[in-house]
């Protein structure tokens, strides 16, 4: 049986490493040009290269976007840039222009998925890019399980790809048209300043200075905003469509959400082609744990009321955990490097996360805290950006694994 590809995000090299540590199939990412993160760090040639032949060393794929909706002075580049994703053998690229995929048909052999941005939602535009020769197609984040039946019946000779985790855009796929307007950002040129997130109110042309709330509650008032997309509940229904790929959104989220998230991902998938699924909390528990919004199915039930907005404070980011460590380095069986995210202590409880178990906790003993020259000094506190040096006897870790504490109560911005 074919398994059904994870496909994580990956905004920078480490981010990569982490989706992949944790169990992705596949990471998509940018490179410097003709994508859709503008604010995501992006990989130069460079370390497009030496990405994809890291991940293939594993088994796995890179795809990389050219979902930009680009005009006419930014065609110039793209014949060459093509041709140097081929030359590199990247899986595959991601469009959403015609125009794009023109061009990458005229200068490469490379597989072709057609983006979300091209607001696919029936299996005649599914077919019609099928017959252009696109491989792939990511479905229109506006589909229901029952649109996708009806895709893979009349279309099976195409790979399907869906969204199953992430922020949801207010705007068909995400072709906003807000941002532009309102701060001169193009989000179709991958540099949204998420003007659907703001706090709104509305003002008739005859009653100047009156402020009337479209939707209000205890909060304020708030339009546009979604929650965030989350279906590890419903994962099973998804998966029994006969989907080729799952999609987790986040090229600009930190390490913490690209793990935890494929992590969650992974196990509910893998449990799936054990037989008799179901579903387990303690996925659910890890989402949350990541930096996120209220949840909501999206249109996979069918068309969302108001239930799947957004209401509360536009800043409303919860997460039950903070990422504190990642390990750099393996020692021994109780010795470990650790980079430090956010400042820890000495005695302090702990959790563990790596990919093949449940968290663990640990207390955290005293550090060695390494200096540029090499020299040590012994510590009761890390501050962020820091590295110490540990002997945690039973902590079973490996490079790339995490150690994260319970967060304090109050909300706020995610940690990288």
């Amino acid at each position: 049986m074919k398994k059904v590809e994870l496909l994580a995000p990956a905004g920078n090299i480490e981010k990569m490493e982490m989706a992949f540590h944790y169990g992705a199939d596949a990471v998509f990412l940018g490179g410097k040009m003709f994508n859709l993160r503008a604010g995501s760090n992006n990989f130069s040639d460079e370390e497009l290269t030496k990405t994809v032949e890291y991940a293939h060393s594993l088994g796995k794929k890179v795809y990389v976007t050219l979902n930009v909706i680009p005009h006419n002075e930014e065609l110039n580049d793209l014949p060459e840039y093509v041709k140097f994703l081929e030359s590199i053998h990247v899986d595959g690229v991601i469009v959403a222009d015609l125009g794009v995929f023109q061009v990458v048909k005229e200068n490469s052999n490379l597989r072709i998925s057609v983006s979300t941005q091209a607001s696919n939602t029936n299996w005649r535009s599914i077919k019609m890019w099928k017959d252009l020769g696109a491989k792939r197609v990511v479905l229109a984040r506006e589909i229901s399980l029952e649109d996708i039946k009806t895709i893979r019946e009349k279309v099976p000779d195409i790979e399907l790809e869906v969204f199953i985790h992430g922020a949801m855009c207010m705007s068909i796929s995400g072709r906003c048209l807000l941002s532009n307007y309102m701060t001169g950002r193009d989000a179709n040129r991958g540099d949204c300043a998420q003007s659907c997130r703001w706090r709104y109110s509305l003002m008739e042309e005859k009653r100047p200075g009156e402020y009337m709330p479209v939707f209000e509650d205890e909060h304020g008032t708030f339009i546009f905003s979604s929650k965030d997309l989350c279906t590890i509940k419903m994962i099973d229904q998804i998966l029994d469509l006969g989907v080729d790929s799952l999609k987790i959104e986040g090229r600009m989220k930190g390490i913490y959400y690209v793990a935890n998230s494929v992590k969650a991902y992974r196990e509910a998938i893998d449990k799936y082609y054990e037989g008799n699924f179901e579903f387990e909390e303690k996925w659910l528990r890890e989402l949350e744990s990541t930096s996120h919004r209220l949840y909501t199915e999206g249109f996979y039930h069918g068309r969302p009321g108001a239930e799947a907005q957004n209401y509360n404070d536009r800043n409303s980011y919860s997460q039950t955990h903070q990422l504190v460590a990642k390990v750099i380095e393996k020692i021994s069986d109780d010795e470990y490097i650790l980079a430090i995210r956010n400042r820890v202590e000495a005695g302090e409880e702990l959790e563990v996360v790596t990919p093949k178990y449940d968290p663990r906790k640990i207390v955290l003993p005293k550090m060695m805290l390494i200096g540029r020259n090499g020299h040590e000094e012994e510590v009761l506190a890390a501050n962020p950006n820091s590295t110490v040096r540990v002997i945690i006897p039973g902590a079973k870790m490996e490079a790339l694994d995490m150690i994260r504490k319970v967060k304090d109560e109050n909300p706020g911005a995610e940690q990288k």
